[in-house]
C-alpha cells in the first residue's frame, strides 16, 4: 500500500486518457473516497495537466447532490492528485450496455440528468463533456455528474480556451459550438444531453462519431422513431429540439428539458414530433449555405471575452529563473496590479519542443506558480500557461491576440549577450503586438559582470 499525504492508496478502479483513479482511505474518515491522478510522462499529452488544473479549480466551488464532494488536492510541485467522495450508484454507460431503454425509463433517467445539469448551470458552470460514462445514477433516483476536466466556470480562468484547445471531449457528444470556441453558452450542454437521450431511446448515436463535426451545423439525425418505432411523439419532440444545430432553437435551459420529460402530456408538439425521415437534398443544401453564412467565417476565430476587465500578460522565462531581470519584472507586475483591482493576470512561459512534454510542462507550471505566489493573486483572476514552441516571439504574440490581452509585460534585452529568451524576442513582440507592451529594463550597474 502506498501513502500520499495521509491517504492510503488502494486498488486502481479506472484508467482513462487523462489519468488514473484509485480507491483511497484515511484514518478517521468513514466516507468512501477516490483519488484521481493525472497522467504525466514522456509520451503523455499536456491536456492531462490542463484538465487536472481545471477540475481542481472548479470542483471545490461546486456543491449539492449532483456533484462529488471535494476533499483534497495535491501540490502540483510534488504529487498532483484530486480526492473526492465516491458516489454510490451505477454509471449510465453501464446501463446502456444492455441496449436501448423504454420511453418511460428514458424520460425518468433523462429528467434526473437534466436536473443535475441545471444545478450545475445554476452554479455558473458548463460541463462540456457530458456522456454516459460521466453520469452516475444514484440509488435515490437522482443523477450526479463527474469529471470536470473540460468544464468552464464563469468566475475562473478557462485554461482550455486560453490555450485554444477545443478538441477535448468525446466526439460522439461534441456540440457544433466547440468548433467556434464558444464555451460560455450553457446551451451547449443541452445539445450533448440530446445525444444522450437519443442514445438511450435508440441504442445508437444520432451522428457518426467518425464524421466531420462541422456536419452537425446542417445535418439532422435520423428521427428516433425510425430506429425505435416505440418512440412516442413527445419524446421525439424533446430529443430533436435538444439536437437543434442553432442554439436559439434548442431548449433554453436544462430545467425546461427536465419539466417536459416529467410532464409529457404538456409537451407542445411541432413537426419535429412527426418526422419520419431525414432532410432531403435540397433542404440540406439550404442548411449548408445558411450554416456557412452564419458560422463559417467564425470557425477558428478567437472567442469574444465576457468582460473587458484589463488583461495583463507577463512573459516569464522559467528556463533561467536566476536571470537578473526576474526581480524587476516581478516588481513591475506587482506595481501594475496595485493600480487596478479589476484585472486578469496571465503568466506565460515558452519552452522548446522535446521528449516528455507533459513532464516538462508540469515542471514549468510549478516554476510559474512559485514565481507568482508572492503576488497573492485570487484564483479567479490568475492563469498559468507553459507553451511549447520553437519561436517564443510568435508564441507570445499569438497567445496574446487569442486572449485579447491589453498589456504585455516582458524583460528587455541587455547590452551584453545572454541566455534568456526574452533577449531575442523583446523587439519582435514590441514591434508586432496588437496591444501595449511594457518592457522592463535593468539599470546597467545592476547587470552581472
Amino acid at each position: 500500500m502506498r501513502e500520499i499525504d495521509g491517504f492510503t492508496v488502494g486498488a486502481q478502479i479506472h484508467s482513462g486518457a487523462m489519468g488514473n483513479i484509485f480507491e483511497v482511505t484515511r484514518p478517521g474518515v468513514e466516507t468512501r473516497m477516490i483519488m484521481k491522478v493525472p497522467r504525466v510522462g514522456p509520451h503523455e499529452p499536456p491536456e492531462g495537466i490542463i484538465s487536472f488544473e481545471t477540475e481542481a479549480t472548479i470542483l471545490p466551488a461546486l456543491t449539492g447532490p449532483h456533484v462529488p464532494r471535494f476533499i483534497a488536492a495535491g501540490d502540483l510541485a510534488r504529487t498532483p492528485y484530486l480526492v473526492t467522495e465516491w458516489i454510490d450508484g451505477v454509471s449510465l454507460g453501464d446501463v446502456l450496455e444492455g441496449g436501448p431503454l423504454p420511453p418511460v425509463e428514458v424520460a425518468r433517467i433523462g429528467a434526473a440528468i437534466a436536473s443535475a445539469v441545471h444545478s450545475l448551470h445554476q452554479q455558473q458552470t458548463i460541463h462540456h463533456d457530458l456522456k454516459p460514462e460521466n453520469i452516475i445514477l444514484k440509488k435515490d433516483g437522482r443523477a450526479a455528474l463527474i469529471d470536470f476536466g473540460f468544464a468552464h466556470h464563469a468566475r475562473f480562468p478557462d485554461l482550455l480556451a486560453e490555450e485554444n484547445r477545443f478538441s477535448a471531449g468525446s466526439t460522439a457528444y461534441v456540440l457544433p459550438e466547440q468548433l467556434l470556441a464558444m464555451r460560455e453558452d450553457p446551451r451547449g450542454d443541452i445539445f450533448s444531453l440530446g445525444v444522450i437521450l437519443y442514445e438511450m431511446a435508440t441504442g445508437e448515436f444520432p451522428f457518426d462519431p467518425d464524421a466531420d463535426v462541422r456536419n452537425r451545423f446542417w445535418f439532422d439525425p435520423q428521427p428516433p422513431v425510425v430506429r425505435a418505432p416505440a418512440t412516442p411523439p413527445w419524446l421525439q419532440e424533446i430529443i430533436l429540439r435538444c439536437l437543434e444545430p442553432r442554439s436559439a432553437n434548442r431548449y433554453q435551459s436544462a430545467a425546461m428539458v427536465a419539466f417536459d420529460l416529467r410532464n409529457p402530456e404538456q409537451v407542445v408538439l411541432t413537426p419535429r414530433a412527426y418526422k419520419s425521415r431525414k432532410a432531403g437534398f435540397v433542404q440540406l443544401v439550404r442548411r449548408f449555405f445558411r450554416a456557412r453564412h452564419e458560422y463559417g467565417q467564425r470557425i477558428g476565430r478567437p472567442r469574444v471575452p465576457r468582460t473587458r476587465a484589463p488583461i495583463i500578460m507577463v512573459a516569464v522565462d522559467t528556463t533561467h529563473p536566476d536571470d537578473e531581470r526576474q526581480p524587476a519584472i516581478h516588481q513591475a507586475t506587482a506595481q501594475m496590479l496595485r493600480l487596478n483591482k479589476e484585472f486578469r493576470l496571465i503568466c506565460v512561459t515558452v519552452i522548446p519542443h522535446g521528449p516528455g512534454e507533459s513532464e516538462r510542462q508540469l515542471e514549468h507550471l510549478v516554476r510559474l506558480r512559485h514565481w507568482v505566489e508572492p503576488l497573492r493573486m485570487p484564483a479567479q483572476k490568475l492563469s498559468l500557461h507553459a507553451i511549447e514552441s520553437e519561436s517564443p516571439a510568435e508564441a507570445l504574440l499569438e497567445f496574446a491576440k487569442l486572449n485579447h490581452v491589453d498589456l504585455i509585460v516582458l524583460g528587455a534585452p541587455g547590452p551584453e549577450s545572454g541566455r534568456a529568451w526574452w533577449r531575442s524576442v523583446a523587439s519582435t513582440v514590441t514591434a508586432n503586438a496588437h496591444c501595449s507592451v511594457h518592457v522592463v529594463r535593468v539599470e546597467p550597474q545592476q547587470h552581472r559582470s
